[in-house]
């Protein structure tokens, strides 16, 4: 896949929260009406775009009977050995933010706090935070094959 899409309401907001957890601008551009960018990390590359009067994002993660795109998923296995203690690093990377730059940054909103689950033959550790848009995010490692 060469990239996944999120329109934003806040670009600005949006690249600071996806700078937070790693990632880097690699082009900035225009779609011709708004601001866009490629921003790459954690093994993938996403596309923001500003999105002018935005409407807010369905509840994705919350509302059930939702249908469509649900989350982007990054696999943590090899950049860190304790997924609980990655998010729990990265809640105190936020809460600092928010302290010093209220403007800019919320404190990380954790939807599914890391858990175990076992998919096909795999153990798991899953964890879900959303972006500064509400947009559930996955972090998953691998704990045995």
């Amino acid at each position: 896949m060469h990239h996944a899409s999120i329109r934003t309401a806040n670009i600005h907001k949006a690249i600071a929260f996806y700078e937070r957890l790693g990632f880097n601008v690699c082009d900035r551009f225009t779609t011709g009406y708004t601001l866009a960018c490629w921003i790459e990390g954690l093994g993938g590359r996403i596309e923001l775009i500003q999105i002018p009067q935005p409407h807010p994002a369905p509840d994705a993660f919350g509302d059930e009977h939702y249908v469509g795109y649900y989350h982007l998923s990054f696999d943590l296995t090899e950049l860190t050995p304790d997924l609980p203690n990655w998010l729990a690093t990265l809640q105190q990377s936020f809460a600092q933010a928010h302290q010093q730059e209220p403007e800019q940054y919320q404190p990380l909103k954790i939807l599914l706090a890391p858990e175990q689950q076992q998919i096909g033959d795999r153990i798991y550790e899953v964890a879900f935070i959303a972006d500064t848009d509400n947009l559930p995010l996955e972090f998953i490692r691998v704990l045995s094959n």
